[in-house]
Formats: structure tokens, sequence, C-alpha cells
């Protein structure tokens, strides 16, 4: 079975809530559970990535709390992501398992593994930054300008957001696009404005707060970003990489936000390489 044809699941924490998930894949290793980003449902994950993942290992995708078919409204804060993130695993009765987080993901993860280190054995944090980086609170203001240049060009808002602009990254952002496309049978509900005005909130928040601890993070964690990243600026990646002391940093050439959509296969190797050493 690939990502494409993978159908919804559901499971309620204990306060009757109902998550949406797809679980695929099957591996010896411990699971690999993904955080998404901002205003991404499963819809929004590469079936070409996950596919190439999901052959060595359990790859499972939710959607955390009101997004998509999950129950419930969206947190405003980063914090209650990760109790909402912990209702999920705790109901997935998953006790130590690798945890991804892209972008918003990545700001969930980095709490996640700090509030709960016991269950995170690998970490891997792409295109995100630290608490504390106000460039981060920039993000609103260039999803409504590049929303207004996708409008007028009739592009999808992700090939200005996620890719670079130039020959190599534009090929790989229609590339991208068209392999979200594929999906036919099984789709999730998109997010209302609501809802993404929510996250919004929760990522300026994050962007104020005080910064964490990251040095108590001793995972190894592998941190991965593109050199030319528009919605959390790479210096971010620098100073992730820099704070956890057992960290290995990756930046892609000619890359942007979704550094791991544009280079899906040395990515799914990257990957493996880290999670098996």
């Amino acid at each position: 079975m690939t990502y494409l044809t993978t159908p919804n699941q559901f499971i309620q924490d204990q306060q009757g809530q109902r998550f949406a998930y797809r679980e695929v894949g099957t591996g010896r290793g411990l699971p690999l559970v993904l955080l998404n980003h901002l205003s991404a449902t499963l819809d929004n994950w590469d079936p070409a990535l996950i596919d190439l993942i999901s052959q060595q290992r359990r790859v499972i995708v939710f959607n955390n709390r009101g997004v998509g078919f999950s129950d419930g409204k969206v947190p405003t804060t980063i914090e209650q992501m990760v109790a909402d993130c912990y209702a999920f695993i705790t109901a997935m009765q998953l006790t130590q398992f690798d945890l991804l987080g892209l972008s918003m993901g990545g700001f969930i993860a980095q709490a996640f593994t700090l509030k709960y280190p016991s269950s995170v054995n690998h970490l891997i944090l792409v295109g995100t930054g630290p608490q504390d980086d106000s460039e981060i609170a920039k993000v609103g203001r260039i999803t409504t300008f590049d929303l207004i240049r996708s409008f007028l060009t009739h592009r999808d808002v992700k090939e200005y957001l996620f890719f670079t602009r130039t020959p190599q990254g534009k090929q790989a952002g229609k590339a991208f696009i068209n392999r979200l496309k594929q999906r036919e049978i099984v789709e999730d509900k998109a997010i209302t404005l609501a809802t993404y005005r929510r996250q919004l909130i929760a990522i300026k928040q994050y962007a104020h707060d005080q910064p964490a601890n990251l040095a108590q993070i001793n995972q190894p964690t592998l941190i991965v970003n593109g050199d030319h990243d528009r919605m959390v600026p790479v210096n971010g990646s620098y100073e992730l990489h820099e704070r956890i002391l057992n960290s290995q940093l990756k930046l892609y050439p000619d890359a942007g936000h979704m550094a791991l959509f544009q280079n899906p296969n040395d990515f799914a190797a990257l990957l493996a390489q880290f999670l098996n050493h």
C-alpha cells in the first residue's frame, strides 16, 4: 500500500476527542511520527517521500487537534499543541518513537522532546527554528504576500512559499504539486481560515517567547533546511545546531522551506542513515 492509497483512520483520546491519522509501512525499527507545518493536513505530505521512508519503517502522520478531520479547536499556543500531540501518542499506545517536526511541527517537536524525553529516540527538525527568533513571527506576512502572488499568476502558493525561484527550484516545486494532485481516493478536509489564524497566533507567541533550554535535548538530532528558506530563516537552523549538542546540520543548496520535498530521494537516504546509526 502506498501513501496515496492509505486510508484515513481515527482514534479517540481519553476525553473522547477524535484524531485523524494515516499509517503506512512496517519495518523493524521504531515508528516514525511526523508533525506537520502551518495550514497543512494529511494531504500535504509528499507521497513520494513517505513511500521511500515507509520502505524501512512504520510511518505515522496525524492531524493535531482541530486540523482536518480531527475533532476540537486548534490551540493558540505551541504548549497546548504539545499536550494534544501527547494525547494522540497515548491513544496510539506509543511508548518510544522517532519524531520528525516540519516547520511549525518542529516547534512542537522541540517542546515535546523537552517535556517527554523518554518517549523520543531520535529527533529530526526540518525547516524550523528556536523560540525567541523574531524572524519567525513574519511568516504570516510572507504567506499573505505569496497568496497574492499566486492569485495573480495562477500558481499554487506552495511553489512560492516552499521552493526557490531558480530553474531547478521551479521544476522541483511543480513536480511536488503534481505529486500531491495524484491523490484521488483518500482525501483530508482542508483547514479553515479560522484554524489558520489560530495557528499564526501560536507561532507569533512562540517567536517572542523566552528561549527554551535546548541543551537539555540529549537525543541524536538531525537538523535540515534549505539555504534559501524565506519562511523560517536558515539562521534558526544554525542556532538549533549550536544549542542542541548531539546534533548534525544538513543544508540543501538552492532549496527553500521544504527542502525535504525538493530533494525527496536524498532526504530519505539521509534520514535512513541517521535513524539506523
